[in-house]
This record gives C-alpha cells, sequence and structure tokens, in this order.
C-alpha cells in the first residue's frame, strides 16, 4: 500500500544559511500514530512546515497520498490538516463560524452536519455561539483541532497539541487521537512529553539537528536500544563486590544493600541462571529480585548525549 505521506531527500537551508532539515526520508504509513521527537531547534516544526507548504523547500521530493506539494499543491494540501503549535484563531469569531469557515478554505461546500460532529466529537456543540475570546486555553486548543479536521483531512499533523494543558484535557486528546486513527486518519504529532509518545504512537522518530537519526516501532525500539536490570536485594549490606563475581558486570548501590546486572542481549537474558547460582556460590543471600527495562525517555535522552 502507497504510503500516506512520503518524504525522499529532503533538505531546508534558509536565506542566512542555517541547515534546518539535512537529507530527510521517511515514510509515513497509512492509519499510524507516529511521533516526532526532537529537542527545541531540531527541524520538527520545519519539517511539518514544509510538508503543510508553509516553508519552501531546498530540495528532495514529497508526496502526499501521492500528490507532490510542490506541482500539485491544491490537491496536496486538501489531504492535511494542521494543528500548530502556537494558537491562532478569530478573536471575536464564533466557534462555530469558525470552524465553518476553515472548511470553505479548503474548496467544500457547506456541511453543518459535519461541522457539527466535529465540535460534539470535541464536546464544544454547547460552546458553538460562544466567541473565542471568552473560551479557556483548553478549549481554544480544542478549536483548531476542529478547524483541523472540518474539512475531512487524511493526514493530520498536531505540533505540542498538549502543550500548556492540564492532566485531564491531555488525556481527552490521547483518546480523541485513538478515535481518529480508527476512522483511518493517519497522525503525526510531536511532542516533549515522553510519555505521551509512549502512549500514543505505533512508531517513533527521532530528528536531531535537521538530520532524522532513527525512525523504528515502539516497541521494537524498546527492545532493541533498551536496556534491563536485574536488581538483587540483598540480605545484609556488602562493603564491595566478592572477588568470586568479579567476571560478572555489577554495580554495588551506596547502602550495599543491591547488586545490579545490566544486560541488554539475548547472551546476557540466558546468563541471569549462572549469575544467581554464582551469588549463591559466594554465600549471598538475597531478599527480593526485580528487573527494571529502559523508557522511551532513557533512550531519547541516550541518543541526544552520543549525538552531542
Amino acid at each position: 500500500m502507497q504510503p500516506i505521506l512520503q518524504i525522499e531527500g529532503l533538505s531546508k537551508t534558509y536565506p542566512g544559511g542555517l541547515t534546518a532539515l539535512h537529507d530527510v526520508n521517511l515514510a509515513i504509513r497509512r492509519g499510524e500514530i507516529f511521533a516526532l521527537l526532537g529537542p527545541n531547534g531540531a527541524g520538527k516544526t520545519t519539517l511539518i512546515g514544509v510538508v503543510c507548504g508553509l516553508v519552501n523547500l531546498s530540495g528532495g521530493k514529497v508526496l502526499v497520498a501521492g500528490h507532490d506539494i510542490v506541482r500539485e499543491t491544491r490537491a496536496a494540501r486538501r489531504m492535511i490538516g494542521l494543528v500548530p503549535q502556537e494558537m491562532a484563531t478569530e478573536a471575536f469569531e464564533t466557534v462555530h463560524a469558525s470552524v465553518t469557515f476553515s472548511r470553505g478554505l479548503f474548496g467544500h461546500g457547506p456541511d453543518a452536519a459535519r461541522v457539527e460532529r466535529v465540535l460534539r466529537s470535541l464536546s464544544l456543540w454547547d460552546k458553538r455561539d460562544a466567541k473565542i475570546m471568552a473560551l479557556s486555553g483548553g478549549m481554544k486548543r480544542r478549536v483548531m483541532i476542529a478547524k483541523a479536521l472540518v474539512h475531512e483531512p487524511k493526514l493530520l499533523f498536531l505540533d505540542e497539541p498538549t502543550a500548556g494543558v492540564d492532566v485531564e484535557l491531555r488525556r481527552d486528546m490521547w483518546q480523541l487521537m485513538r478515535e481518529l486513527r480508527d476512522e483511518g486518519v493517519t497522525i503525526i504529532l510531536t511532542t516533549h512529553y515522553i510519555e505521551e509518545a509512549e502512549e500514543m504512537a505505533d512508531r517513533i522518530g527521532i530528528i536531531n539537528k535537521g538530520q532524522l537519526m532513527l525512525v523504528d516501532d515502539k516497541s521494537k525500539l524498546i527492545q532493541r536500544l533498551g536496556r534491563k536490570e536485574l536488581r538483587l536485594h540483598l540480605q545484609e549490606p556488602l562493603s564491595a563486590i566478592p572477588a568470586g563475581l568479579g567476571a560478572w558486570r555489577l554495580a554495588l548501590s551506596g547502602d550495599g544493600l543491591m547488586l545490579v546486572f545490566t544486560f541488554s542481549h539475548d547472551e546476557d537474558r540466558a546468563r541471569i541462571a549462572q549469575l544467581l547460582r554464582d551469588v549463591t556460590a559466594c554465600g549471598l543471600e538475597f531478599r527480593d529480585l526485580e528487573t527494571q527495562q529502559s523508557s522511551l525517555e532513557d533512550i531519547f535522552v541516550s541518543m541526544l548525549r552520543g549525538a552531542a
């Protein structure tokens, strides 16, 4: 099946000489939630701007549902919905009028049922006659999502969608994203909240200094790059790791009550049984053991440190 978004050799250099994107290649599957992670200035917003036609590319090619964004700008743009990071709404317009106008911008005729369905899905129907200036920050964010959805896009960009909103609204938006995906909308989100990507995304991309460092399924990424720790909680504190355990990569906690073995490969996992036998042979008794796996945040921070 053809990807909903195909990016090939994309680059963007601004007039001042700043290279914001360098040779980016990416294919987004239809119906997935893709999270793009990276520090400030990594190129996330520039990438979105290029795909959405807000920023001119310097090189490469971008296809949206098979439409070239340069040669077939109007057709490509009609496939895209964008919720930008910065809120920009018509303060004196009503919610209903603003959302209805956005539908017309993409060449769609009036559709009162579609507008009502979108507003209801975002809990905005009761606010349809309210002026946007009177809404809370969270409600304004919902209006921006409604404006991005009302023309029935197949590809939705959410640039920091939950920045500055409370935890309850963030979880409401997570649920909305799942529902949109179930309806066939492909979602690309940028976020600073690692738990958001870990909770929502099917695949993860990490971008830094304009280059796409890695793209992988979330579960495979954590399995491939994540580390696991086996923690042995000892009955009695140690002052040092016994000589009989010197061949193992062990760390001793500051209080001497825990031995930590870090592993990431199949052969290490297979050796855990031998480690436990060696610990027992050294006369050590442990009252508990546990394993802990690296989170997506651990992987993200580790990769950025390695690229610094």
